[in-house]
């Protein structure tokens, strides 16, 4: 077991360990969790891999930091965990913040890395994600079933959002409300933090970008500017707001399977 570099925290982030195969490591994203992010598609990934799943510091099981959370350190521990549990070389799933952890893994352990699927992510927040950070962050301190009204609002697809009935919409904001993590704070404020652009022309691993197209939070410029900033990386564009494990989660799952199979094929991983 490592000791971890980040505020306030020892040993291992908790973390799962699932299925058999090429290794494949999940990077979750800010105010999420490996549940909450990757749930919905879990067991079909660990029927082809070895998925490793940390949560970050007040996520999950894992105990919440003690000060603020550095990139760096989430990665380095990210990696440590995937190592101690098996996996010399591994994908990596990012997803949102985790796109930004998956790249500086990429970059700071590249013998490490066979790909990256990076969905719904960015290469540093924008005005209009930093707004977003900020309302996210000073309703952490009040009302947390309208902080759950504003990520419903923000994040949501305008389809999927227009689907839901008065009720469903009612029970999606209550259990929102009811999931925010206690480590949304130190989540946010990495965020906030996030860029990544110098880092992007240096990989050289195959990489596909998944760009969420009715996001509002990380809309597809986003996604653009990653995948025109990695040499080769493939982009495709998903009909979804940010929930895409909710609302397209077969074509996001199809997606990185296709993705993961010609790597194996073309000996990648």
């Amino acid at each position: 077991m490592s000791v971890l570099n980040v505020a306030g925290m020892t040993n291992h982030f908790a973390h799962v360990v699932r299925g058999s195969g090429p290794g494949l490591l999940l990077a979750h994203g800010g105010g999420g969790s490996v549940e909450g992010n990757f749930g919905a598609i879990l067991d079909d990934l660990a029927r082809t891999h070895t998925v490793v799943g940390p949560d970050y510091p007040g996520s999950g099981a894992t105990p919440r930091a003690t000060g603020p959370l550095d990139l760096d350190s989430v990665a380095d521990e990210l990696v440590a965990i995937a190592v101690d549990a098996g996996l010399e070389r591994f994908a990596i799933l990012g997803y949102s913040l985790g796109t930004g952890v998956a790249v500086r893994i990429a970059t700071r352990h590249p013998e490490r890395v066979t790909g990256l699927i990076l969905t719904a992510g960015f290469t540093k927040p924008d005005n209009r994600l930093l707004l977003a950070v900020d309302i996210w962050r000073e309703l952490l301190d009040g009302d947390r079933r309208l902080l759950a009204k504003f990520l419903t609002f923000a994040a949501t697809g305008e389809r999927h959002l227009n689907s839901l009935t008065p009720a469903e919409l009612e029970a999606a904001i209550d259990g929102l409300a009811g999931y925010i993590p206690v480590g949304s704070p130190e989540h946010v404020g990495l965020v906030a933090g996030v860029d990544t652009r110098a880092e992007l022309a240096g990989i050289s691993v195959p990489a596909l970008v998944i760009a969420t197209t009715q996001d509002g939070l990380a809309p597809p410029a986003h996604s653009r500017e990653l995948a025109a900033g990695i040499p080769g990386a493939e982009l495709i564009e998903i009909e979804a707001g940010h929930g895409i494990g909710v609302e397209a989660r077969d074509e996001w799952l199809a997606a990185i399977q296709k993705f993961l199979h010609a790597s194996v094929r073309e000996g990648t991983n």
